[in-house]
Order: structure tokens, then C-alpha cells, then sequence
């Protein structure tokens, strides 16, 4: 099957290196999945590739959806920005960030760098994996599948979810197992037996899920004012061109929308 996401990606990229195609599209890219009902991209936080995207967004007849818009300030502090266009009978939804969660700088950098080097604008398999430790139950079935995939196995320690398979893994590669313990206290639990191994995996994922619904909150809450007004905003813009509605949301954002959300205490 046809993916216009793929299509997207060489666009952003026509002339440099400017996206990293990321979630549910990298999944399908690696195999694992047939299809994602939208496109993440990973963005330079850079102004010329906002332009650039935004260019070719407008081309496509691209309007925003509610989120932050795509401007240096909102992505340097973590908000994702949301657009959305018509091909053919296919509605095309487009999600962007600069600073994905769970990604640090040093690995964010490593990913720019590991993309120039392979050609290959699609987020691999460990930092995807990372991105992928969502709210969501299903994403874990993901994780594990990224996992089996992995060819280092001090990797597949830190992030399979199955029991069964790191209870192997910990029998084959026992020197590998105490840096991975301390990065994950959960395979603490290995040397105790499959049973309690598999409810660590339970809390790990559970503890993990909360965490990522709390950053969500409070991304949510620092986007209540800027929710209250955005039906009026969308209809203001309804019907301009993308970058000319562009420049309408970041005027206005500015005095609703907080560039810095606080993280937890």
C-alpha cells in the first residue's frame, strides 16, 4: 500500500535533512505495523526548516489543528503543533516536535547525527522504543516487538517486555545484566522467577503510563486559555493560506499559550 507519509517526509527533506519521520509511521516503516492513521515527525528546531514545512504544508491546502503553533519558542519547550489536509478522499494529519519526550539532548543529537550518516530519515529502533513508553496500553505491545528487533542485547535488557525473554537474556549475557538493573529496577526481579518478573513488568509499565498522562496534564492545563478562545482563532483564519493563518496564531498564541510548561516537583 501506497504511504503519503513517506511522500511527506522526502518533501520536508528536499534539499537537506530537516524531519525525522517518528510513532506510528516508524512503526510501519520497521515492520511491525500496516498502517498509522497519522504522521509524527521529529523537526530541526531550526527557523529555515519551519519554513520549509510550513511551505510545503501550504502547498497541500494544510490548515492547523488545535496545538502550539509551529514556532521556536513553543517547540523548544515540548509543545507539538497539528495540521491537516484533504488528498483525495484521505484526510492527511500531520503532528510535529522538536523535543520529543524521554529523548535527552545527547540522544536527540545522536539521532540528527545517526540520520545524516545512514540517509535514513526514520527514527530507529532504540529511541523509538523510548518515544513509544506512552499513556497508552497498547504502545508496550510495540515496545516489546521493537525490542525483538534490536541487535544489541544490552538493549533488548532495557527494553523487552517479556519475561520470558529477559529471564533468557539474563541467563545468556549475565555481565550485562547489573548496568541494565540499574537503568531498569525492574529486572531485579529476573533472579526471583518468572511470576514476580512479570508483575515488575506490570508496575514498570503502569508507573510508566502515569508519568506520561501527569506531563500530559500538565501540557493540558497550560492550554486552557489558549483551548478557550481556539474556536474563535480557527474561525478567524478559516479559509487563508497556511502561512499567512500562521503568523494570525503566533501573534495570538503569544499572550495565551506559555512557551515553558513547569515540569513535576
Amino acid at each position: 500500500m501506497h504511504n503519503p507519509y513517506l511522500d511527506l517526509t522526502d518533501e520536508f527533506n528536499r534539499g537537506g535533512l530537516r524531519v525525522l519521520l517518528s510513532s506510528g509511521q516508524a512503526v510501519v516503516v520497521h515492520r511491525l505495523a500496516i498502517m498509522s492513521k497519522d504522521g509524527d515527525w521529529i523537526l530541526r528546531e531550526q527557523q529555515s526548516a519551519i519554513d520549509h514545512v510550513l511551505a510545503v504544508l501550504e502547498s497541500h491546502g494544510a490548515h492547523y489543528r488545535f496545538g502550539a503553533p509551529l514556532a521556536l519558542p513553543w517547540l523548544a519547550g515540548g509543545w507539538s503543533s497539528h495540521f491537516e489536509f484533504a488528498r483525495g478522499p484521505m484526510r492527511i494529519r500531520t503532528d510535529f516536535v522538536s523535543r520529543p519526550p524521554r529523548i535527552g539532548p545527547t540522544e536527540l543529537a545522536d539521532m540528527w547525527n545517526s540520520a545524516a550518516h545512514t540517509g535514513s530519515a526514520v527514527v530507529d529502533l532504540v529511541p523509538l522504543a523510548r518515544i513509544k513508553l506512552t499513556n497508552r496500553d497498547k504502545d508496550y505491545a510495540v515496545v516489546g516487538d521493537l525490542a525483538r528487533l534490536m541487535r544489541d542485547p544490552a538493549d533488548q535488557l532495557r527494553f523487552s517486555r517479556s519475561a520470558r525473554e529477559l529471564i533468557e537474556l539474563a541467563r545468556t549475557r549475565p555481565d550485562l545484566l547489573a548496568a541494565a538493573t540499574a537503568e531498569r529496577p525492574a529486572l531485579a526481579a529476573v533472579l526471583l522467577g518468572r511470576d514476580a518478573l512479570e508483575e515488575a513488568l506490570d508496575r514498570e509499565r503502569r508507573s510508566l503510563m502515569r508519568t506520561n498522562e501527569e506531563r500530559l496534564q500538565r501540557y493540558q492545563r497550560a492550554a486552557a486559555a489558549w483551548a478557550a478562545v481556539w474556536t474563535d482563532v480557527a474561525r478567524e483564519v478559516e479559509g487563508w493560506p497556511l502561512r499567512r493563518a500562521h503568523e494570525h496564531l503566533e501573534q495570538r498564541a503569544k499572550f495565551l499559550l506559555p512557551t515553558a510548561v513547569e515540569a513535576a516537583s
